[in-house]
């Protein structure tokens, strides 16, 4: 198991940029593939971004591919979600996620963090 925590969010204006944190714990960060997703009330769960657990690969959602960028710091055990030019529809709880580079789910989620994009 790895333990995620999440930091970074907050309110913005659209237009703005915010920078989403993902503190991994327990096991070796390296091992896994790391993901952010979002969720507002009413919808489910959506897939935002992903990185491979080397930092090679990293796959967009369509809605924020030009305007996210998620990146790694295996030395510091991170994860980062950059956002720029947020929209009102950005707005959501933002997830971090863990899947182990042997597997094909997700299986460890941080608890989330609130990010409000005002028009």
């Amino acid at each position: 198991q790895v333990q995620l925590v999440e930091s970074g969010g907050g309110l913005v204006q659209a237009g703005g940029s915010r920078r989403l944190s993902c503190a991994a714990s327990g096991r070796p960060f390296s091992s896994y593939a790391m993901g952010w997703f979002r969720q507002t009330p009413g919808k489910e769960r959506e897939f935002v971004a992903a990185i491979s657990w080397s930092g090679a690969r990293t796959y967009y959602a369509d809605s924020v591919k030009g305007r996210f960028t998620i990146s790694r710091d295996n030395a510091k055990n991170t994860v980062y979600l950059q956002m720029n030019t947020l929209k009102p529809d950005d707005t959501g709880v933002y997830y971090c996620a863990a899947r182990s580079k042997y597997k094909t789910t997700y299986e460890n989620w941080g608890q989330g963090t609130q990010v409000t994009v005002s028009s």
